[in-house]
């Protein structure tokens, strides 16, 4: 269906637009960012991915990189042309990402300080007696006694040091007071 007589607005030119930083800017934005900084700080904007990852010894597709051999019966043997091996002009890309792989990963997992107040609180008050623990009144999730005694699992297997050393106090405290 036409559009009513009148209703289009004719396009004007933009004087006071920048075409240069325009397209500059699209450009940039259409360019995806490189997250490892090892490859973005190598990168040759001139030169293709596929030229870039073979001067820094990768590859673009593991497919060719590695080829599968076919198992076929062969009545003559030729000899197999091999491919020349490009040249590895930054290897230190690849010794970068070798030593970034090596490391140790992080241990990220911690519990919340109130599951942690909770859990030392209970213990403190009601050593294992986790029916005790379950009706008690800072028990504000309605725990079930199985559910507590999960929780303190947990506590044990993350903090294993602070653990002992909490019912090592503890059990001074029960020493002092008797």
């Amino acid at each position: 269906m036409p559009k009513a007589k009148g209703k289009t607005r004719r396009q004007k030119f933009g004087y006071n637009v920048n075409r240069k930083r325009l397209n500059r800017n699209a450009r940039r934005k259409a360019a995806p960012k490189i997250e490892c900084s090892h490859i973005r700080h190598a990168w040759d904007h001139a030169k293709s991915v596929r030229q870039n990852l073979a001067e820094m010894g990768l590859a673009m597709d593991p497919n060719k990189a590695v080829p599968l051999r076919k198992r076929k019966v062969k009545a003559v043997d030729v000899d197999v042309e091999e491919r020349p091996k490009e040249l590895v002009r930054k290897p230190y890309v690849l010794n970068d990402l070798e030593a970034e792989a090596s490391l140790p990963e992080k241990k990220g997992n911690t519990l919340s300080r109130d599951l942690i107040d909770y859990v030392r609180y209970m213990v403190e008050n009601h050593g294992e007696d986790y029916k005790a623990m379950a009706r008690d009144e800072k028990n504000y999730y309605q725990d079930t006694p199985k559910q507590i005694r999960n929780k303190i699992n947990v506590y044990k297997r993350f903090y294993p040091a602070e653990w002992q050393a909490f019912i090592d106090s503890l059990q001074k405290n029960n020493m002092e007071v008797e």
